[in-house]
């Protein structure tokens, strides 16, 4: 009996020494190792506040900031707080119904889950962020969190500046699950394209909250906070009062302006039209702005100064003369008996000069834009016979292109680019079945048939005549504030000298620029001389025609015109295009002139400023457009109407569009209100590209 006792009481002292040794256990684990509980404890009685760094400010040629940053404030939720809320009170405060909440709440704990926090509305009004902060007492679960949010002093740049967005699931992971949901980045433009310079680094406050959910102090005295740091500027070669007098003249028109420095490559303007406040892409409107432009036809979205493709016409003559001159099928002297037309290919082919000896030299071609001599100029150059046959002389005559910047991307600092087109010996085989000869494409000699390029590409040849045969790859950025040798090394191929037709000769240059001189002075660009200054320039005239109800239709034609100055030491040089405005030098002459005088005077003649009035004010937007918008709208509408009928393919279609299923409305007011305002579009390609800062590490916290 004693034994079973002693047994019996070893048995009971184990437990108990077990069931101790699992409690010190537990408390090791939960003190030392899991710090599961320990999370939600600091969760229930400290608030993880994100400070956003003050993006970098953007900076024109003379030190003015052409976009800063203001203050707004995000709401942002906590789900796992979120208790006891007066659901109707705080969607009044809101105004939001309840079945928008029951869905922002759940994407939050989606996107974030239950115990951090996520932007439940971005960028509140002031109005409702004064409401929200007499209230927050009421509403546990929801802070406020301050968000830097550009301003555009000028109302100028939208279309190179960019605007920046709350980063998406894409975002999140191409960078490394560096950005978090509620984040904001570049999303086109400058404010893309350096990223990496502009965003500064993100910063940390750890707040201390009471029984009634207010932040009363910092969390161990602020020890475990991090300073945000405020992104880099950028100063660029942007003139201002360049680029605001430029979207003042392209105000309703379609086209776009692009002004270069030709010692650098400096962008001094870049414009396109339509034109647009780029404070609309900004603030609590802006998803409803950004829609509005999407669905428009006229696509005020889309930078023409680097997407626009437009046949150059007649402003690709003093190009097509400096290559026939460099292969020695014509010389300066070269002429060509034209009568009004070229005849050589079995078909006319007409020209706006009649009068004998209008082309008697490359000069006077090119003072008054002969059509034949320069179509007969480009059949001599793939004609040559030192190739054998066309399609490698037509191999030769497209190498010289790319050389020139056509056909080829530059390198802008900006994303999407286009190429343009400069048509291959293979877009031809595939067109002719291989035969064909240069009668085809004769046309390619005055900037026509399948020749297409942007006015990036056309103010960047202008570049090439002017420093007689190199250029600067075009870019807007100057400097980076605090420039590191990795910035230093990012900007390397902007300063960069691109040593593309310097082996021509002084006389080649000297005939193209002195022709170039004779147009403005005697030939077709008489409206733009300026008093005291020596402008080169070439008017174009390029043929326009759109399809509509499955018709082609023939327009106006384009209004095109390049031009540089002073024809010695240039300091400007510009490409104008404006879509069927009509001749060249009626309207993106006048423009060119003005924005020339402005750069290089710092003032404007009386005549200058008649034209500025008189331009401004014309509202030359293709008539087609109306009508192609009326259409586009109607089969919206219709597509609205039935897929609102289908429920599953409608919550399938607001999902696909980044939208939250959401109850039925108007088609005008749902489809203008998402958030990306593309679901309603075809679906275009998505080219890829890399940023400036692609090769810079982005500055984590």
């Amino acid at each position: 009996m004693p034994v079973f006792n002693k047994s019996r009481a070893f048995v009971v002292k184990l437990i108990i020494l077990c069931v101790f040794a699992l409690i010190i256990a537990q408390l090791v684990n939960l003190q030392l190792v899991n710090r599961k509980y320990l999370e939600l404890a600091k969760d229930n009685a400290v608030f993880q506040k994100i400070i956003y760094p003050e993006r970098g400010i953007i900076y024109d040629r003379k030190g003015r900031a052409i976009l800063n940053n203001t203050i707004m404030f995000d709401l942002v939720v906590t789900p796992a707080e979120v208790k006891n809320l007066d659901t109707a009170a705080f969607c009044n405060l809101m105004e939001i119904d309840t079945a928008m909440f029951r869905t922002r709440i759940i994407s939050a704990i989606i996107k974030n889950s239950r115990m951090r926090p996520s932007v439940f509305q971005s960028l509140l009004t002031p109005e409702v962020q004064a409401r929200f902060e007499e209230n927050s007492w009421r509403f546990p679960g929801f802070a406020l969190q301050q968000r830097p949010v550009r301003t555009y002093p000028y109302h100028a740049g939208a279309h190179f500046l960019g605007y920046i967005g709350e980063v998406d699931a894409k975002d999140i992971e191409r960078s490394g699950n560096f950005y978090r949901p509620g984040d904001y980045a570049g999303k086109n433009g400058l404010e893309y394209n350096y990223e990496g310079v502009l965003m500064g680094r993100r910063g940390v406050q750890y707040m201390i909250k009471d029984n009634r959910n207010r932040l009363v102090g910092h969390y161990e005295n602020g020890d475990f906070d991090t300073t945000a740091i405020a992104g880099k500027g950028l100063k660029t070669y942007l003139d201002v009062d360049l680029q605001v007098l430029a979207e003042r003249l392209m105000a309703n028109k379609v086209g776009a302006v692009v002004a270069l420095d030709p010692k650098t490559g400096g962008i001094l303007a870049m414009t396109s039209g339509p034109v647009f406040n780029p404070n609309d892409l900004t603030g609590p409107q802006k998803n409803a702005h950004y829609a509005k432009m999407a669905l428009d036809v006229r696509a005020p979205l889309l930078n023409r100064g680097i997407k626009g493709r437009y046949p150059p016409g007649s402003t690709f003559k003093p190009l097509g003369g400096l290559v026939a001159l460099d292969e020695g099928v014509i010389t300066p002297a070269s002429g060509y008996p034209c009568r009004g037309g070229y005849d050589a290919c079995g078909r006319r082919v007409g020209c706006l000069e009649s009068w004998a000896g209008h082309a008697d030299n490359l000069r006077l071609a090119i003072a008054h834009s002969c059509n034949a001599f320069f179509m007969n100029a480009y059949r001599l150059t793939v004609d040559n016979p030192e190739y054998g046959d066309v399609k490698r002389g037509y191999e030769k005559w497209e190498e010289y292109m790319h050389k020139l910047g056509l056909g080829v991307r530059l390198g802008v600092d900006l994303p999407s680019e286009d190429k343009g087109k400069i048509p291959t010996v293979g877009d031809y085989d595939e067109d002719y079945k291989g035969n064909w000869s240069s009668c085809t494409n004769l046309t390619l000699g005055i900037g026509q048939d399948k020749m297409l390029a942007t006015p990036l590409q056309l103010a960047n040849a202008v570049c090439i005549i002017a420093n007689r045969g190199y250029y600067y790859i075009p870019h807007f950025v100057d400097s980076i504030e605090e420039e590191t040798p990795a910035d230093a090394q990012a900007l390397q191929r902007y300063r960069q000298r691109q040593e593309t037709l310097t082996h021509i000769s002084a006389a080649a240059y000297d005939a193209i620029i002195n022709g170039m001189n004779d147009v403005v002075t005697q030939g077709t660009a008489k409206v733009a001389a300026i008093p005291g200054i020596d402008v080169c320039a070439k008017t174009g005239t390029a043929e326009n025609a759109t399809v509509l109800d499955g018709k082609r239709i023939e327009l106006k034609d384009n209004s095109m015109f390049i031009c540089f100055a002073p024809r010695d030491n240039p300091k400007i040089a510009i490409a104008v295009a404006v879509e069927n405005a009509g001749y060249g030098g009626t309207w993106a002459g006048p423009i060119a002139r003005i924005l020339m005088e402005r750069y290089l005077l710092d003032s404007l003649t009386n005549k200058s400023k008649a034209d500025l009035e008189r331009i401004a004010r014309a509202n030359l937007i293709p008539w087609y457009f109306e009508r192609l918008q009326y259409k586009t709208d109607s089969i919206r509408a219709e597509q609205w109407t039935k897929l609102t009928k289908d429920s599953t393919r409608l919550r399938r279609f607001l999902k696909h569009a980044g939208r939250p299923a959401a109850k039925k409305t108007d088609s005008t007011g749902v489809a203008m209100d998402l958030p990306s305002g593309k679901a309603m579009l075809p679906a275009r390609k998505q080219r890829t590209f890399e940023p400036v800062w692609a090769g810079i590490s982005l500055r984590s916290e």
